[in-house]
């Protein structure tokens, strides 16, 4: 069995279900009727973002533990990279301020801190398919 293509396929296991928590609490939230969930779908978020960070470090260090380097990657691909890691410090943080106050924050508010979840969960899908493919 290749162990390098089993670490990037488990590695990629996790990334994708990041990527589910993610977009999925943040779709959830908006759901009628579903606004007493929004604490536990934080959470959700705050994993899912946790578990994206986490998971493409781990690609970058098959690759070194392989190759002793990072993947070689340029142009548009390191621009994606840097959207994808900037959104995900984001929505780290984000989520986790939610789960510290937002409780007691407005609907509007909150609603508000959602629409910014949910622009950063589909700005870092989008912008995997351009690390993707440019990559």
């Amino acid at each position: 069995m290749d162990l390098q293509n089993l670490s990037y396929a488990a590695i990629q296991v996790v990334h994708n279900f990041g990527a589910v928590a993610v977009v999925g609490s943040a779709a959830c939230a908006f759901w009628p009727g579903l606004a007493w969930m929004r604490k536990p779908l934080a959470w959700a978020m705050l994993l899912g973002w946790a578990a994206q960070a986490a998971s493409g470090g781990a690609f970058g260090g098959v690759s070194w533990l392989y190759y002793g380097r990072f993947p070689d990657i340029h142009g548009i691909a390191v621009a994606a990279l840097l959207i994808k890691m900037a959104c995900a410090a984001a929505g780290f943080m984000l989520a986790a301020a939610y789960l510290y106050r937002g409780a007691g924050w407005s609907e509007r508010a909150q609603l508000a801190t959602w629409r910014a979840l949910a622009t950063l969960a589909v700005t870092a899908l989008t912008a995997a398919a351009f690390l993707r493919w440019f990559s």
